[in-house]
C-alpha cells in the first residue's frame, strides 16, 4: 500500500508575507515617484497607499475564510502589479496636470470589492457549468452593445468598443473575455470525446467532423465581426486567441491548430484587401519609420515610434522613477504604459515585470493541472492564457514585434473595465486552485461524481461518508 500524501497545509501566513513584500514594491515606487518630483509624502501618496492596503488586507482576510487553500503567489504578484501601475500612471498625472491615478484607485477599489463579491457568491467554480449557454448568449450581447446607436455605443479613437453608463465609458468586451472562458470551457469539457474520437484522419492528422467545427466556425465569425465591426484589432486577436488555446488543452490535437491558423491567416488577408483601417495598421507597423507614415493622421506609427525612443532611452537600468519624459508619448498612461516602465525602470525593471506575468500565468496553470474535474482544469487554463496573450499582444505592439493593437497591460494600464474583469479572473484562479489544493476528504467531488450523488436510493450509485461516492453493482 502506498503512502498517503502529506495533508496539504493553507499557506495564508505565506501569502501574508509575500504581500508585505508586493506592498513595499508598489507603495515604495509611488514614494519614490513623490521625491522626485519634490511631492513626497503629500496626500495622495497617504491615500493611494492606504486604500491599497485596505484592499489587500481585506482580500487577504476573506480568502482566508472563503479559501483558505487558494494559492499563496497569485494575490501578491496581483499587488505588485496594481501597485506599480499606480505609481506609474501617480507619476503621468504630476508631468501631464491630469488626474487619472484617482480613477484608476477608484476602479481597483470597484475591481477588488467585485472579486471579493466572487469568492462570496460562488461556493464552487463547477456552479459555472450550469450557465454554459447563458455564458454564450451574455457574451454575444455584451459584444453587440458597442454597436448600438448613440448614445449607449461610443466610438473612441476609431474603435467601437465602449458603452456610455452616465459616469463614464466601459469596454464590454473585457467581461465578454471571461464569460467566453465560461462557455468553451463547458461545451469542450461536455464534448471533447465527441471531438477526440469522431473524424476523419488524413496523413498524421485527425481531422473533425465539420458539424463539431461549429464552435471554431463561430469563433472565428466573432473574432472577425469585432475586427470589422468595432475595429479592434487586440479584441479579436484575444477572443480567438483564447478559444484556439482552450480547443488545444481540451484534445492535444495540432490538427485544431493548423485549422485555426488557416482560418486567422485567411480572415486577415481578406481584412486587409477589404478595411483600409486594417491596411494602414498593418502598414504602420511594416514601414512605422517612414517620416510619411509617421505623421499620417489615421494610422500613423508616431506613437510607436516615440515608444521605441522612450525604451532606447531607459537602457539597462533606466532613468529613474520619476526622472524620464514617458509625457511624450501618446496614451503614456493605458496603450503605452509599458513604454513608460521601459524607460524609467529600464531592461532590467521590465524584464521584473514580465517574470511577474509568466510566474502568475504559471500558479494559474498549475491550479488547472490540480483541480479535479475537467471543466475547471479548461476555465483555469483558458483564463490563464488570456493574461498570458493579452501581455503579448500589448508588449509585442509596443516593441514593433507585432502590429500595435490598443490593448491594456493587465493590472497596470489606466482603464477601469480591464482592471475589473482582471481581478475578476483573480478571484476566479484562487477559487479553483482552493478545489485543487484542497485534501479531498473535504468533500470536493470529481467530474464525474456529482451525478452519482445524486443518484436515486436503490439504483447503481451508494453515497457513502465524507461526500465521496462510489460505483457498486454491474
Amino acid at each position: 500500500m502506498s503512502e498517503l500524501a502529506a495533508p496539504a497545509k493553507p499557506r495564508r501566513n505565506v501569502e501574508a508575507v509575500l504581500l508585505v513584500l508586493a506592498l513595499a514594491v508598489g507603495i515604495g515606487a509611488n514614494m519614490l515617484v513623490g521625491i522626485d518630483e519634490d511631492r513626497a509624502f503629500d496626500s495622495d501618496f497617504w491615500v493611494q497607499g492606504g486604500t491599497l492596503v485596505a484592499l489587500v488586507l481585506a482580500f487577504h482576510f476573506v480568502l482566508r475564510f472563503r479559501a483558505k487553500y487558494a494559492d499563496p503567489v497569485i494575490l501578491p504578484i496581483v499587488t505588485a502589479l496594481n501597485g506599480i501601475g499606480l505609481a506609474m500612471i501617480h507619476r503621468l498625472d504630476i508631468a501631464e496636470g491630469t488626474d487619472a491615478a484617482d480613477r484608476q484607485l477608484l476602479w481597483s477599489t470597484l475591481a477588488v470589492a467585485a472579486a471579493i463579491g466572487v469568492l462570496f457568491l460562488i461556493k464552487d467554480h463547477r456552479i459555472l457549468r450550469r450557465y454554459t449557454y447563458i455564458s454564450l448568449i451574455v457574451s454575444a450581447v455584451l459584444l453587440l452593445l458597442p454597436l448600438m446607436p448613440a448614445p449607449i455605443g461610443q466610438e473612441i479613437n476609431g474603435a467601437r468598443i465602449w458603452i456610455h453608463l452616465g459616469f463614464g465609458t466601459f469596454q464590454p468586451g473585457e467581461i465578454a473575455k471571461i464569460t467566453l472562458a465560461i462557455f468553451f470551457a463547458g461545451y469542450l469539457s461536455a464534448n471533447r470525446d465527441l471531438i477526440l474520437l469522431a473524424g476523419r484522419k488524413v496523413g498524421p492528422l485527425q481531422l473533425p467532423r465539420f458539424k463539431d467545427m461549429g464552435p471554431m466556425m463561430a469563433a472565428w465569425a466573432v473574432s472577425i465581426g469585432v475586427l470589422v465591426f468595432q475595429r479592434d484589432l487586440g479584441s479579436s486577436i484575444l477572443f480567438f486567441g483564447l478559444f484556439m488555446a482552450m480547443i488545444y488543452v481540451a484534445t492535444s490535437r495540432v490538427s485544431w491548430v493548423l485549422i485555426g491558423l488557416a482560418l486567422i491567416a485567411a480572415g486577415g488577408f481578406v481584412a486587409v484587401q477589404l478595411f483600409s483601417h486594417v491596411a494602414l495598421r498593418i502598414d504602420g507597423w511594416l514601414n512605422a519609420f517612414d517620416p510619411e507614415v509617421i505623421e499620417r493622421v489615421p494610422g500613423g506609427s508616431y506613437q510607436v515610434i516615440q515608444g521605441l525612443f522612450g525604451l532606447a532611452s531607459g537602457g539597462m537600468t533606466g532613468t529613474g522613477l520619476g526622472q524620464g519624459r514617458p509625457d511624450l508619448v501618446t496614451y503614456a498612461n493605458s496603450d503605452m504604459i509599458i513604454a513608460a516602465l521601459g524607460e524609467e525602470l529600464g531592461l532590467i525593471g521590465i524584464f521584473a515585470i514580465v517574470l511577474m506575468y509568466v510566474l502568475l500565468v504559471s500558479r494559474g496553470f498549475r491550479a488547472a493541472l490540480g483541480t479535479r474535474d475537467g471543466f475547471g482544469k479548461l476555465l483555469a487554463c483558458g483564463l490563464s492564457f488570456t493574461i498570458a496573450l493579452q501581455c503579448f499582444v500589448v508588449i509585442g505592439g509596443v516593441t514593433r514585434l507585432i502590429p500595435l493593437t490598443g490593448l491594456t497591460t493587465p493590472f497596470m494600464s489606466a482603464g477601469g473595465s480591464s482592471l475589473l474583469a482582471n481581478w475578476i479572473i483573480v478571484a476566479l484562479l484562487l477559487m479553483i486552485s482552493d478545489a485543487a489544493r484542497r485534501p479531498a476528504a473535504t468533500g470536493l467531488l470529481t467530474d464525474m461524481e456529482p451525478a452519482l450523488a445524486t443518484a436515486p436510493a436503490g439504483g447503481k450509485g451508494k453515497t457513502r461518508d465524507k461526500g465521496r461516492t462510489e460505483v457498486t453493482g454491474a
